[in-house]
């Protein structure tokens, strides 16, 4: 029997699967259920599932059937958890349970070699990923992508990746020296500028860092940062998880700093679930504890520590797209809404159904495209109906799936982070202060 099988028919395990009362009331909250309307593909038929493999009722030569199918559709988005009365810790069911799908799963080898080098050989390092975003920069620049677009000859896998690569212009900043407070002096944050987000995204990064100036905060970025591991987490790849956390740990935790701002909800909450990857290692257990609990998202940080509000007017209708583990996970939902409402001229007009997943989960609109377009398609919609020209968010994966989403439903909107916007403001005050 594999450890992770034990786990799974642990005592601890039980009585996460007991706290479910079967109320159903996670069922409308549930992206997949919406999709196939099919009890397994649901949070209550999914533990169900989990308990029946905690009472020895799929045998471990069974995993590869019903309960791989339905454990690796839950997109992971916790609304479940939002939702449920009793206090459900669904990820920490869902975890182990992909886990020991992963390990009854054969890949192909077509994709062991994607997952090698995007989890291994790509994502811990970012200066390969910047080298990779300034190669996809020539090939949308040359005219190849949209060529490769119109012909549609990519497998449906490398077809996912390439739909969510955003218009680049790779221009980097050097983060290696502290960054100084603008005004007067509010305390010293340490910055997680991430992977994916460095690379294709820089942009938010760069804006993160001028607005925590501008509130009177010194930035350090610890160069010794890497991934978080939530995709690998995602994925089922916990031990390689727990070095990357293990690493970060070490980069952070050698600074003395008040807070470490992370703009990204995804990645957040893996830095914020430290603890929990890491409470069976004897030398980091506590060292998790400690750098989780100065982990803040960069809106539940700026929203207490606003000191200098933004005073250039926008004057744009905007949405606000929650990211589902900065709502779900974090609990963040309030601060993004409340920190774009300082912004003058901007009007914000709520989603009819704003605790629902875009699609993006992490890498599952790469590993399931088929369900996550449903799911993409879903929010678009909710998206049109606002009326608004500018779609904001707080994730990096939500950020290049409402691109690509915008792209595909030919809305005429602007994706932005919430930092974006803010630090936009601030320009066109500085400007008007010009003139």
């Amino acid at each position: 029997m594999s450890q992770i099988i034990e786990l799974l028919r642990s005592e601890e395990y039980r009585k996460k699967l007991d706290q479910c009362i079967h109320c159903g009331l996670c069922l409308q909250a549930c992206p997949t259920y919406d999709v196939f309307g099919t009890e397994m593909d649901s949070p209550r038929g999914r533990i169900a599932l989990m308990r029946a493999v905690h009472e020895g009722k799929i045998a471990e030569d069974r995993i590869n059937g019903a309960f791989a199918t339905h454990i690796t559709r839950c997109l992971a988005c916790r609304a479940c958890e939002t939702a449920c009365p009793s206090g459900v810790q669904y990820g920490a069911l869902l975890e182990p349970a992909r886990e020991l799908v992963e390990h009854h799963r054969a890949p192909s080898p077509a994709e062991r070699a994607l997952r090698w080098i995007g989890l291994h050989q790509l994502m811990p390092h970012r200066g390969r990923l910047k080298l990779m975003a300034s190669a996809l920069w020539l090939y949308q620049k040359t005219g190849l992508q949209g060529l490769v677009r119109r012909l549609n000859v990519l497998p449906p896998h490398l077809r996912a990746m390439e739909a969510i690569i955003p218009p680049l212009t790779p221009r980097y900043v050097d983060y290696s020296a502290p960054a100084p407070p603008v005004g007067e002096r509010r305390g010293r944050v340490a910055f997680v500028i991430g992977c994916v987000q460095e690379a294709f995204l820089a942009p938010v990064n760069q804006a993160t860092r001028r607005v925590l100036r501008r509130n009177g905060f010194e930035v350090i970025t610890p160069m010794m940062q890497t991934c978080c591991g939530a995709a690998h987490v995602h994925i089922g790849e916990r031990d390689a998880a727990r070095a990357l956390a293990r690493r970060n740990i070490d980069a952070f935790l050698a600074e003395d700093v008040t807070a470490i701002v992370i703009n990204a909800g995804g990645c957040g909450l893996a830095l914020k679930e430290y603890p929990h990857l890491l409470a069976d290692d004897p030398l980091y257990a506590e060292r998790a504890q400690r750098f989780a609990s100065l982990v803040r998202d960069v809106n539940e940080f700026l929203a207490d520590h606003l000191h200098r509000p933004p005073r250039g007017e926008m004057r744009i209708r905007a949405t606000y797209v929650d990211s589902c583990h900065l709502r779900h996970g974090q609990r963040v939902s309030r601060q993004p809404r409340d920190l774009l409402r300082t912004v003058p001229g901007l009007e914000l007009v709520e989603l009819r159904q704003p605790d629902r997943c875009c699609g993006s989960a992490g890498v599952y609109n790469i590993a399931q495209p088929d369900i996550a377009d449903q799911v993409l398609d879903a929010k678009m919609k909710d998206v049109a109906a606002t009326g608004a020209t500018l779609v904001v968010t707080s994730n990096t994966g939500c950020h290049l799936q409402l691109i690509a989403g915008v792209r595909k439903t030919g809305l005429n909107a602007r994706v932005m982070h919430v930092v974006e916007v803010l630090d936009e403001s601030y320009r066109r005050e500085q400007d008007a202060g010009r003139r």
